[in-house]
């Protein structure tokens, strides 16, 4: 995340943490450079526009200790960090309540077309009530959040795959016309949330709509994911639970007539690692001082949509009503830690204090590549979201100790494939499949034929 304290708070301190220089060009491309040079798919940029305010009723703890506040945008990053690598792909988060589809479809292209195709976007719903607001709008119900979220894909896959045709552009130098107006539509959308009429006002870009991720595990949030999304991030915070996790979403796939291997499923995981166990155990227990239990409180109070001051530090999480994050909320009353125990707050607390509220794998390469490869085996999961505790030192790690046991193991990349993150990711071309809900939306698509909203005559 563009912050100091993004999963781990109080890990700022830590010494050769260089989460402070967040708000400088050359450290995000130094990010960017460790990520390729280790073959990762992409960098992921998660945001939230609000600050966490639930903990006690008030936002001087987030304040305090720097929980995600302050906080600067995740958009630029993607063409700062293409500017230094060739295939690296990024993910950047934006809410759809907090910026129009219209503006919001040329920011994408323009990312699109900067960084040659290798963009994706993190859909997301907004969880913060302090972003309703100071955006001057009322927090909507849960579930209504995604029915918004519905028709603002609608009007983004509209502008982004049905508006111009692949050969509206002519470059017609002997006429002087840059393209043939024919061939780009005016959307005419007009739905219960938003009205757009006219045109999207940027020429194709590689992928037209970016790589689509997504994090619900609500059972709305899951059936928003499944509609729409080619990457899906889930957070289960023991190994049994991540089976039954991964196989959720795939029956979510099934469920929305799409392939359940259709799509990526990410597990949140934090590796800490070193040339042995023993000083992979050292390392983790070395972060372990520096965790800041206050801002680890005020984390979770901002995810469950709960006051955690309310509670005592043993008592279980089994009361939580929640508007935010659903999916955290049932995990808690359905599932227990993996040696066995409720969870309750000094729980969660001390295993979502470095690296969140995922996955911990703490060893060195062979124990970690070992546990890798059996969350992917017996999970059926695809790959993994890494988590950091520190910054670039958790990456570097990574890309120094486990990468290199992996390729050994024939399980990782040895170089990167060609052409957009797309192709990179499914290796089936740059744009949409026509399986997915987005391509319905193109011209000749069985979603597009209705009429052009100008009324020229046009066909949509």
């Amino acid at each position: 995340m563009n912050c100091i304290t993004h999963l781990s708070p109080g890990l700022w301190r830590y010494p050769n943490d260089e989460s402070l220089r967040y708000k400088d060009i050359e450290y995000w491309q130094n990010i960017a450079k460790i990520a390729e040079k280790g073959l990762f798919d992409a960098i992921f940029i998660a945001d939230v526009l609000g600050v966490y305010e639930l903990y006690q009723n008030n936002d001087i703890n987030a304040l305090a200790y720097a929980v995600q506040t302050p906080v600067n945008d995740p958009v630029q990053l993607a063409a700062i960090g293409a500017a230094v690598t060739k295939n690296l792909g990024f993910g950047i988060t934006a809410g759809v309540p907090f910026e129009h589809p219209f503006p919001f479809a040329r920011r994408l292209s323009t990312l699109d077309h900067l960084t040659k195709g290798r963009v994706g976007w993190n859909i997301v719903t907004g969880y913060l009530p302090s972003a309703n607001k100071n955006m001057g709008t009322k927090e909507l119900p849960h579930d209504e959040r995604y029915e918004v979220a519905d028709e603002y894909m609608e009007v983004i896959y509209k502008l982004l795959e049905g508006s111009w045709e692949d050969d509206a552009v002519i470059l017609d130098r002997q006429s002087g016309k840059f393209a043939n107006a024919d061939k780009i539509h005016h959307i005419g959308h007009k739905g219960k949330y938003f009205e757009v009429p006219g045109i999207h006002v940027c020429e194709p870009s590689l992928q037209r709509t970016p790589v689509l991720f997504q994090a619900g595990n609500s059972p709305r949030g899951l059936q928003f994911a499944a509609q729409n999304a080619e990457a899906i991030f889930i957070s289960p915070m023991t190994k049994e639970y991540t089976k039954t996790a991964v196989k959720r979403v795939r029956e979510a796939l099934i469920k929305a007539g799409r392939d359940p291997y259709s799509a990526k499923i990410y597990v949140l995981a934090c590796v800490v690692t070193d040339q042995t166990q023993r000083l992979a155990e050292a390392k983790y227990k070395d972060l372990l001082r520096y965790v800041n239990e206050e801002g680890s409180l005020v984390l979770n109070s901002g995810w469950l949509g709960e006051d955690l001051s309310k509670y005592n530090l043993d008592q279980p999480l089994t009361q939580i009503k929640s508007n935010a994050m659903l999916g955290k909320v049932e995990e808690y009353t359905h599932s227990k830690t993996d040696d066995g125990k409720e969870w309750t707050l000094r729980e969660l607390i001390k295993v979502g204090g470095i690296g969140a509220l995922g996955q911990k794998i703490i060893g060195g390469a062979k124990e970690v590549a070992d546990t890798l490869e059996e969350l992917v085996n017996e999970a059926d999961a695809d790959g993994f979201n890494l988590a950091y505790a520190t910054t670039p030192g958790t990456f570097e790690d990574i890309v120094e100790f486990i990468v290199p046991e992996l390729q050994k193991r024939g399980v990782y990349q040895e170089e990167y494939a060609q052409g957009t993150l797309r192709n990179k990711l499914f290796g089936k071309g740059d744009r949409l499949p026509n399986s997915h809900r987005g391509a319905k939306y193109r011209v000749g698509g069985e979603l597009s034929s209705i009429n052009d909203y100008a009324n020229t005559g046009r066909k949509y």
